[in-house]
């Protein structure tokens, strides 16, 4: 009688351990995320204080486009009335401004919009699009400031501010452009910029925003670490701490994820921006540029060069937020500009 062999088959022995090591590589992801969904849950402090990011009188309005509006506001000074629009990222707000008020505070009247979304504006879950916050922009003009005003904006803020002005051209006495999205050669688009000529928004919103991960997704991108990380990127110098502090700060207050993850999904990015809003404008425009990690600006040369109405100015080197490391240089160009109007 032959023996009879209990063991398993080598090729049974390789594929258990094949399911095993599956189970194992699948399994650590799932736990680390779930670890990390229930830490943003319970451990995460989505309320954390926050005081104003200007020392100056706050003043509300309702937008029908946008919702409840937070407005910095220094009207000690007679003259023509500058609005300042900060940009839109994982943790911005009017704190972006701050060097700009400041310094135009002792010589003009002086307005800090805090975005849809962002620092003390309403950060519910709407819908906003370009036109929403482009409706926000004129909201403050018409109901706040009451006459046409000098306006600054920067990055994508400078998108809604010109569809603003490109609406209400009567409420824009000029437009000043600091390192603006929407300046890129074909091709040479972020991901986020990507998605809008692509016809990927709304599906990557839908992926990111779900309400299952969406604030725990939000919560990887705005720890202390990944905000001074990206700030880095438009510093030559350091960083000021005041600035990740009040970044960090922003971005944790209930609803401060919503218009992030529709930014990153490029749901806020105008499609063909130069063509559909750059090129139509006939009011005086300068843009402030250097290098920006960003965007770049590889298509300005050629919209200055067909449009009179255009004026740019290089502040070198600055990494897309001059107002904090050349901020006499800046002033200076704005200065000019406006006298040159």
């Amino acid at each position: 009688m032959s023996s009879i062999d209990c063991h398993p088959p080598a090729s049974n022995k390789l594929v258990n351990s094949l399911v095993i090591a599956t189970g194992v590589a699948l399994g650590l992801p799932l736990a680390l995320a779930g670890g990390w969904l229930a830490y943003s849950a319970f451990a995460i402090d989505h309320r954390w204080p926050l005081f104003p990011a200007l020392d100056a009188e706050l003043s509300s309005l309702s937008s029908e486009s946008a919702g409840a509006l937070n407005v910095y506001v220094d009207r000690s000074v007679h003259g023509r009335p500058l609005l300042l629009i900060h940009s839109v990222n994982a943790a911005a707000s009017a704190y972006e401004m701050q060097p700009l008020f400041e310094h135009y505070r002792v010589q003009r009247p002086v307005y800090a919009l805090d975005l849809p979304g962002y620092g003390f504006s309403e950060r519910t879950d709407l819908a906003r699009t370009p036109e929403a916050y482009a409706g926000a922009i004129v909201d403050v003009i018409a109901q706040l400031i009451g006459e046409p005003a000098d306006v600054i904006a920067l990055s994508l803020g400078g998108e809604f501010a010109a569809r603003a002005a490109l609406q209400r051209p009567d409420l824009f006495h000029s437009l000043t452009l600091i390192s603006p999205s929407g300046f890129n050669a074909s091709g040479t688009d972020r991901a986020t910029q990507q998605a809008v000529e692509q016809d990927r928004t709304e599906s990557a919103y839908r992926a990111l925003a779900n309400p299952l991960w969406g604030r725990a997704l939000f919560d990887l991108i705005a720890t202390r670490r990944s905000i001074e990380f990206f700030l880095k990127q438009s510093f030559v110098g350091p960083v000021p701490q005041a600035l990740i502090d009040y970044a960090y700060a922003t971005a944790h207050q209930p609803g401060a994820h919503y218009t992030p993850l529709r930014f990153i999904s490029g749901l806020l990015f105008t499609r063909n921006a130069r063509q559909e809003l750059y090129e139509r404008l006939t009011l005086p425009v300068l843009v402030v540029y250097d290098r920006d990690a960003f965007v770049n600006f590889d298509a300005l040369p050629d919209v200055v060069a067909a449009h009179a109405n255009w004026q740019t100015a290089r502040l070198e080197p600055t990494l897309g937020l001059p107002q904090f490391e050349a901020l006499p240089q800046l002033a200076d160009a704005l200065d000019d500009f406006w006298r040159g109007l």
